[in-house]
């Protein structure tokens, strides 16, 4: 073996023996991914997402993954010759969009998404939120159509597919007590389906490097953070309107049993391994001694 090889076949050596305390961590844990931003649409980086994924799976972690899909709903709705409107940022969704959004969502970012997956292991299945009741939700705004917020979750079905050492890929599309199906933002979905799961992490894919104390200075990222630094950032406005829903969510989750949340950047290859696997990780986590909703003090 030439010094080169045995130089590379050292380095990868230590990179699996700084890997095992943390895989040994979080064996039998359930970690919650958004997946969405730049990560999905670069054909590179979403193979490097479907190979971490199926690799903390082999590991024995419990991944779940939930995507959005904004941009695949405007394309298909611009094909189809309808101009998108928005109020307030939020889609307006009347009954024609609405369908439109289930075969983007559902009919193809999910089948790309488990497609992808299942070609580095057999593990990834397919959900929309209407399947088994998962997603329950009601109406938001009457001006914004049938777009939902979420009221319970349903996480029986995750259970079970979880049990069967699965993948579930979950699309936003909630269901109201009608049945009515109704758009619904993914990053509030992550954040409620790691509540329901107990999950131990839950994880933002972004397209930013994380969480900043003055966006957009990027000298300003955070490194660490709890949820009380989290709501001051969007109480005083320091926060990025897209990050918001993000940042709720992780509040919510933390308060109600999640263990700590991640915002990571998705345009690095590898994002998830990098922070699930070496000691350095990447983007902001947030935990702390957080105390549950309605506990007094």
């Amino acid at each position: 073996m030439t010094d080169t090889r045995r130089a590379d076949a050292e380095a990868k050596a230590h990179i699996l023996a700084e890997a095992m305390p943390y895989i040994r961590e979080f064996s039998g844990k359930t970690v919650v991914i958004k997946y969405g931003g730049h990560a999905m649409d670069s054909a590179e980086l979403a193979d490097h997402f479907a190979q971490d994924v199926v690799l903390m799976r082999l590991v024995g972690m419990n991944p779940v993954v939930v995507h959005g899909g904004g941009p695949q709903i405007t394309d298909l709705m611009q094909r189809l010759g309808k101009e998108p409107e928005f109020i307030d940022g939020h889609r307006v969704t009347d009954a024609e969009t609405v369908d439109i959004a289930r075969m983007a969502l559902v009919g193809k970012v999910n089948r790309d998404v488990v497609v992808s997956l299942n070609q580095h292991g057999s593990y990834a299945v397919g959900l929309s939120g209407e399947d088994a009741g998962l997603i329950a939700v009601e109406q938001r705004d009457p001006r914004l159509g049938f777009v939902g917020d979420v009221t319970a979750i349903d996480p029986s079905i995750l259970h079970r597919l979880l049990r069967e050492e699965l993948i579930p890929v979950i699309a936003t599309i909630g269901m109201d007590e009608s049945g009515q199906a109704y758009n619904v933002n993914a990053d509030a979905v992550a954040g409620a389906i790691a509540e329901a799961l107990g999950a131990e992490k839950l994880v933002y894919l972004t397209d930013v490097e994380g969480v900043y104390a003055n966006f957009p200075d990027e000298e300003s990222l955070i490194a660490q953070i709890d949820a009380d630094g989290l709501e001051a950032l969007i109480a005083d406005g320091r926060a990025s309107a897209g990050m918001i829903p993000k940042l709720t969510s992780c509040v919510q989750a933390l308060r109600n049993g999640v263990s700590r949340a991640h915002i990571l950047d998705g345009r690095v290859p590898h994002a998830l391994l990098l922070e699930f696997f070496t000691r350095e990780g990447i983007g902001t986590m947030v935990s702390g001694d957080i105390r549950p909703t309605g506990e007094m003090t």
